[in-house]
This record gives C-alpha cells, structure tokens and sequence, in this order.
C-alpha cells in the first residue's frame, strides 16, 4: 500500500524526524511504500513548498494516511488528513 505519513514537527526537537523515521520504518517492513517527509530535504522554513510536494503526493499517489501521534495538533498534518477523508483514502491511526 502507499502510504503518506502525516504527524507534528513545527517547534519540535530535530523537527521531530526521529519519530517520522521509526514509523516509516515500520510501515515499509509490512511491505508499505512509504512517503516520509521528514525525508524530503526541503528548508523547513518554507511550508508553501512543502505542501506543494506534500499535498501532490496525497493526490497523486497515496492509498492512506498514517496519523502519527499528535498529529491533530500539527496545522500542516490536519490539511492532510483532511485532504485524505476529501479523496476518500483510509486514515491509519
């Protein structure tokens, strides 16, 4: 399944990347192909790209959405959820 992988980063150590690479590595060892953004390597200063990428992918490509925890708390990881329940795509979390 390809799944994106949506959860908090803003204002977090390391922006939180140690926890999106724990569960995207959990998610490929079921067999998942998995978009990490934490794995992008866009400055994270710049969200208007970020979700440009983000939010295509979704469109694109995405099966599912992972909810990491504390997603609802995340503006950026709640746009994606909502755009995942907007395409009909299974919400995993």
């Amino acid at each position: 399944m390809k799944i994106y992988l949506a959860g908090p980063m803003r204002g977090l150590p390391d922006f939180n990347f140690p926890e999106f690479h724990k569960y995207a590595a959990l998610l490929r060892a079921e067999g998942n192909e998995v978009f990490n953004p934490a794995e992008l390597g866009l400055p994270q200063n710049d969200m208007r790209a970020i979700l440009a990428v983000e939010l295509d992918w979704i469109c694109r490509e995405a099966e599912a959405v992972a909810l990491m925890p504390g997603w609802s708390q995340s503006l950026g990881a709640r746009a994606e959820a909502a755009l995942a329940r907007a395409l009909d795509l299974k919400l995993i979390g």
